[in-house]
């Protein structure tokens, strides 16, 4: 029987005790990116931390018993201005700004599909792309009409917000507040303000299909439908967990849930709602205006991708997370201090019971990257670092993947080392200075054992 696992549930407002809906089967959906521009670092956290998640269900659970759903929006407003603007079709912009994301991610240490599918079994971890699923959405749409929640007006279909009472339940926003509050120009052919909508016509140049309902005009789908229609494909009309930034949960998982309990009839969408907290950057919100806008491949160009997931994780998730260089550097120390101490030591098969207790308390980071500092013993450190995303080389693995990423001439280091050793022999010490001095300035780092040998590693990249 797997421990017991505690996760704050935004719907309840309280931190509950996890049960999945179907004993030995965990769902859980995140929403993933859209894709039209490169991912800023804010992007990254809810990448992170439900990356995180998986890892601990897969852990609890097994392997075979956790599946995981991130979708990709690539039908969008912002993609079709991007695409335009760039003078490119919309596939080549999303494809290529996917295979970037992609790219990211994983040296982020994020788990991917292909890290976790076995040929042959049912996928675990699904990708779905929204334009993979306009027959779903557009179904869902037709239910929703057929069922009194939604109307066709001017070639639009617009879900009926006022249709279901307990609207705003998920965002804690009650229907006459909201309506009493709406500040948007509402278009002349909504019942109410609050209606948002499913399906519109397509301009010149963007993407389309046949509309549903008898629209003549071929259209496109709304935002919200696509992660109902997907999720419900791939996980199930209900499922256990929906996963996303703190921002979407208002209107866009509040819609979710609207759509997905009136079309299908279930009183609830997901069992379980998790939102991670806002990341600002030295202390103010990122904003290209403020010139602190980072993408993560600018913050990968300067630091290893496991020193921005550590740095990201020292924060609890639903907290909001002040992205400074400090943390980036402090999180370099810690893990070269890992690395030297696991050494070249193999994970122990159980992870250290101080460390997964925090993580089973609604993913407590902090006191679980507490509980590693702790530990002295590498397989254990080992073990536990590698159920959060780190240490995944073995120490000699890592000097040799940075040896080698460096460019450094191996053979020159080491006559370089030669000389030094035979300068201090000969008392030579500013001949000794020198060679250390020529090693620094080829980013080596060059420590003396008590046993009198001399070991050296790569020193990584500053910060700016």
């Amino acid at each position: 029987m797997a421990p017991m696992l505690r996760l704050y549930n935004t719907l309840a407002g309280a931190k509950e005790a996890f049960a999945s809906i179907e004993p030995g089967n965990v769902r859980l959906y995140a929403c993933g990116p859209t894709v039209y521009d490169a991912a800023h670092i804010g992007n990254a956290r809810p990448i992170i931390v439900f990356d995180l998640l998986f890892r601990l269900l897969r852990h609890l659970y097994g392997p075979a018993h956790v599946t995981y759903a991130r979708n990709v929006t690539d039908v969008d407003d912002k993609i079709n201005a991007r695409a335009a603007e760039r003078g490119i079709s919309i596939r080549e912009l999303t494809d290529g700004t996917l295979a970037q994301f992609h790219r990211d991610v994983r040296d982020l240490g994020v788990l991917m599909p292909d890290d976790v599918n076995v040929p042959g079994q049912p996928p675990r971890f699904v990708e779905p792309r929204a334009t993979d699923h306009i027959a779903e959405m557009a179904a869902m749409i037709e239910g929703l009409v057929a069922a009194g929640h939604a109307y066709v007006a001017d070639g639009h279909v617009l879900f009926d917000v006022p249709s279901m009472p307990e609207y705003g339940r998920l965002s804690k926003r009650p229907l006459d507040e909201m309506e009493a509050g709406a500040r948007v120009e509402v278009a002349p052919y909504k019942r109410s303000p609050l209606d948002f909508v499913l399906w519109k016509p397509s301009k010149i140049g963007e993407p389309s299909w046949p509309s549903p309902c008898g629209i003549a005009e071929p259209g496109r789908p709304g935002w919200h439908i696509e992660c109902s229609a997907m999720s419900a494909k791939h996980l199930g009309k209900t499922f256990d967990i929906h996963a996303g930034g703190i921002d979407l949960i208002f209107p866009h998982h509040e819609n979710e849930v609207a759509q997905s309990r009136c079309c299908f009839g279930t009183p609830v969408m997901a069992n379980v709602w998790m939102h991670n907290g806002f990341l600002q950057v030295e202390g103010e919100k990122m904003s290209k205006s403020l010139g602190n806008f980072v993408t993560i491949r600018q913050v990968l160009a300067d630091w290893p991708g496991e020193v921005v997931r550590l740095a990201m994780l020292r924060t609890h998730y639903r907290q909001p997370i002040d992205w400074t260089l400090r943390a980036l550097d402090e999180a370099g120390r810690t893990l070269e201090r890992w690395y030297a101490l696991a050494g070249d030591v193999p994970a122990d098969q159980a992870v250290p019971d101080a460390v997964l207790e925090p993580l089973l308390d609604d993913l407590n980071t902090p006191a679980a990257l507490a509980e590693l500092h702790r530990l002295d013993a590498p397989g254990a450190l080992r073990a536990g670092a590698n159920l959060l995303g780190f240490l995944g080389q073995t120490r000699s693995e890592r000097e040799g993947a940075r040896v080698a990423a460096s460019g450094i001439d191996v053979a020159a280091v080491e006559a370089l080392i030669a000389e030094r050793r035979a300068a201090r022999s000969a008392k030579d010490w500013a001949a000794s200075d020198r060679a250390r001095d020529a090693l620094t300035a080829m980013g080596v780092a060059v420590k003396d054992n008590k046993d009198g040998t001399t070991t050296w590693t790569v020193v990584d990249k500053p910060a700016p």
